[in-house]
């Protein structure tokens, strides 16, 4: 069974960090781009990032760009979300997803943050102080 689950989450003052994680079982993740995104009460799930299956390519929603840092240990089975410089519009639960390798990098970056097969549950990120 392919499963996902966030941990990390928890309550930070504004300019605090977090560092989230993604840990998968049932299949290994060297084989899966994976994308971090957020949704906040009453709001529309939002991408916050993704990284390329080796690590190599990254993205970032304009929103969290020079803030957050996305990164994946492949021997761990986890893809890790380093949140610095926290907001109170961070506030979110948080999710990872997973999906097969794109093909090419022009193809990972047109679906970076769309198009994944797998979630986690969420993990709950809240900032205030």
């Amino acid at each position: 069974q392919l499963q996902l689950v966030e941990s990390g989450g928890g309550l930070v003052q504004p300019g605090g960090s977090l560092r989230l994680a993604c840990a998968a079982s049932g299949f290994t993740l060297d084989y899966y781009d994976i994308g971090w995104f957020r949704q906040a009460p009453g709001k529309e799930r939002e991408g916050v990032s993704c990284i390329s299956s080796s690590g190599g390519r990254t993205r970032y929603a304009d929103s969290v760009k020079g803030r957050f840092t996305i990164s994946r240990d492949n021997a761990k089975n986890t893809v890790y979300l380093q949140m610095n410089s926290l907001k109170p519009e961070d506030t979110a639960v948080y999710y990872c997803a997973a999906v097969p390798r794109r093909p090419t990098y022009v193809i990972f970056q047109a679906m970076c943050l769309r198009g994944y097969d797998y979630w986690g549950q969420g993990t709950q990120v809240t900032v205030s102080s």
